[in-house]
């Protein structure tokens, strides 16, 4: 049975600062001592959070820092991250979230073409930026949190102290008179393949994310703790821990520390969220774990939601028989700034991505522009108001990208008849074999299904002849050992799922896939390699 979803009318006035309606908004409605967030030991209120975010844009102010002028953010999931980020937001400077995983190299392009006057970084990542602060053409002052923990030669360079920095700062901050069209926050991308970009997003999109998928899909309420494996550096994980449960005067649980199987329960069981959001890695490593459901108490999940890769069905299965939770598979992007396809609670489509988001609008589209056939792969298209307004500094790529009202994804999706949709691939991962298309998605899925792989990816490879065949890379479960014996195992295995043509002439046993810091795998690597 389909539940029908409305879509909400969204009417804003044109002066809009969006930190008004995430975090304003709970005090003004008597709910600020609600717990906002919990953050180790800490347990951190409404009106906690929201007298630290004044401090900080009182604090920004003081630096000279203006309406439009961006503050870049290096930090660990932690409450000072979440109001550095609505504090910039109110005094209607744009904030910067970056990853806290990237090479120095990727530091000085980001913070040299965001042109960011402020950068607030956690002690823990200044290493990585100590060393090349001579490049950094535009930064004027670095504030650390957790400025002591640093050896006193690197303190002793000019770095202001984060505590110190707002210990005099007024508590009390009125919201910037920014348009709702206003630049509010710029993601970069992840950065795949190539340089990231910036992603500039407006004040009104964080509340279109809200109401047309975290409200309808998700049924989030002030009653849900959510806790999510993506950080908040990466726009699934902005929206996941930040501004849908501080819509919502729910709690989010911040953990700063790597997302992996072991430590991610752990989290769970100590802080009991009803709400998990993870990448398809993490699912895997947590499904890795022998007796989980055993050793840890996830009783109090709710629902699971999957994004920045497609979770292959095998995944979804392993996870509802284990832990007795639906996983909502849906897929997103940085650029449209969250999920627009996504499966709804009782209506799960294991491998797919679930249908349409109501308020977003899809085409699948061939190389001309025109439209495909229910069932067969094209581009994926979508229309929402969401979306970036453009790549900063980035003419010609947006041009290409954002056409008019619609956005290129760079997926390949086909639809079939009840109008799930189905992901094909990147359109650069495609593969013709054959003279017919393969998707890698596919081989991938059908490696995963055998008990002894947890991770698989297929790119193309040149047979001898030099035509080009699937070559498969997996990552085997623990305790599992590779044999030639395993690998003509898994290739009848797949042999015996798709058509012959799909199967992979060669499989790999690694150790672990090369992946963005966002859990996406970089075929384009492994195309290098082979």
């Amino acid at each position: 049975m389909s539940v029908s979803i409305n879509v909400p009318q969204i009417v804003l006035p044109d002066t809009y600062n969006a930190a008004s309606t995430f975090l304003d908004r709970n005090v003004e409605e008597g709910h600020g001592e609600r717990i906002a967030v919990y953050y180790e030991d800490q347990q951190w209120t409404y009106h906690q959070m929201q007298a630290l975010a004044n401090r900080v844009g009182n604090g920004l102010r003081g630096l000279g820092i203006e309406m439009e002028q961006r503050v870049a953010l290096l930090l660990l999931d932690s409450p000072r991250l979440a109001a550095a980020f609505l504090g910039a937001i109110k005094l209607g400077a744009v904030p910067i979230p970056i990853n806290t995983s990237l090479r120095p190299a990727d530091y000085v392009y980001i913070l040299n073409d965001s042109r960011a006057k402020v950068l607030v970084i956690d002690a823990a990542l200044w290493p990585q930026i100590a060393g090349i602060q001579s490049q950094l053409q535009y930064v004027r002052q670095v504030v650390v949190v957790g400025r002591d923990t640093l050896d006193a030669d690197q303190r002793s360079a000019g770095l202001l102290d984060f505590e110190e920095w707002i210990a005099d700062a007024s508590d009390a901050l009125a919201a910037a008179p920014t348009s709702k069209d206003d630049a509010a926050f710029w993601l970069y991308s992840s950065g795949s393949t190539g340089f990231p970009k910036g992603c500039v997003h407006l004040q009104h999109d964080m509340l279109v994310c809200t109401e047309l998928y975290a409200r309808p899909f998700l049924n989030i309420s002030q009653d849900d703790i959510t806790f999510s494996g993506a950080k908040l550096y990466f726009a699934y994980g902005l929206g996941n821990n930040l501004y849908f449960p501080f819509a919502e005067g729910a709690a989010a649980v911040y953990y700063p520390g790597r997302p992996i199987g072991e430590d991610l329960f752990k989290v769970i069981d100590r802080y009991h969220p009803t709400i998990f959001y993870a990448v398809p890695t993490q699912y895997a490593s947590m499904l890795a774990i022998p007796d989980a459901e055993k050793r840890f108490n996830c009783s109090s999940l709710r629902v699971c939601v999957s994004a920045g890769e497609p979770l292959p069905a095998e995944l979804y299965r392993r996870w509802k028989e284990r832990f007795g939770v639906e996983i909502l598979d849906g897929i997103g992007s940085t650029e449209i700034c969250h999920i627009f396809i996504s499966n709804r609670q009782g209506e799960v489509r294991p491998g797919s991505s679930g249908k349409v988001v109501p308020g977003y609008e899809a085409r699948i589209v061939d190389e001309q522009g025109q439209m495909v056939p229910q069932g067969d792969i094209g581009n994926l298209l979508i229309k929402g108001d969401s979306t970036c307004a453009y790549y900063w500094n980035k003419h010609e790529k947006t041009k290409q990208t954002i056409q008019g009202e619609w956005i290129q994804t760079g997926d390949k999706y086909y639809q079939d008849e009840e109008g799930y949709l189905w992901y094909a691939g990147r359109s650069d991962d495609m593969l013709k074999v054959g003279g017919q298309w393969v998707s890698p998605i596919e081989v991938e899925s059908a490696l995963i299904m055998h008990p002894a792989v947890l991770e698989a990816a297929v790119v193309g490879h040149a047979d001898a002849d030099g035509l080009i065949k699937p070559k498969a890379y997996v990552v085997l479960q623990p305790r599992q050992t590779a044999s030639d014996a395993l690998i003509d195992e898994l290739k009848a295995f797949v042999k015996d799922r798709l058509a012959a043509f799909k199967y992979p002439r060669w499989i790999e046993c690694v150790a672990e896939l090369p992946k963005t810091a966002t859990g996406k795998i970089q075929r384009y690597k492994l195309r290098e390699q082979a």
